[in-house]
């Protein structure tokens, strides 16, 4: 197997390339190239995989610098599962939040999280403001 470069840097990501895989592997949200580097650059900290060239992972965190931070945008390109590639995209961005409190949602991923340290918490809600991307 080619080696996974990991970067947590903006400065040249190919947005439309990003947003081509994620859609190519079903983990597309609907988000627009120019929307896609607009999360990437208010996120706390990024982190993006690459193999031969293409996003295979790709990786987000939020915080408010001091107790709480969001993991979002984790994806691993589906023929690259199950090879430490996620596991190393959520180390990364973990690593930048020391003390903080960190949550997230997964619909279908909670034995990945479990791995990681990661346990369910009752009485999590979430509600869109508007329609989803209005104003994006």
């Amino acid at each position: 197997m080619t080696e996974i470069e990991f970067s947590s840097e903006l400065a040249g990501v190919d947005w439309p390339a990003l947003k081509q895989a994620l859609v190519a592997d079903d983990f597309d949200n609907l988000r627009s190239p120019d929307q896609y580097r607009r999360s990437h650059e208010n996120s706390h900290a990024v982190v993006f995989g690459t193999c031969d060239g293409q996003y295979v992972a790709n990786g987000r965190i939020l915080s408010d610098g001091v107790c709480n931070a969001y993991l979002v945008d984790i994806w691993t390109a589906t023929p690259h599962r199950r090879k430490g590639i996620g596991r190393e995209v959520v180390n990364r961005l973990l690593a930048t939040v020391p003390g903080q409190h960190v949550g997230l949602f997964t619909d279908d991923m909670q034995p990945f999280y479990d791995t990681l340290g990661f346990r369910p918490q009752a009485g999590g809600m979430s509600k869109v403001i508007g329609s989803w991307l209005v104003g994006g």
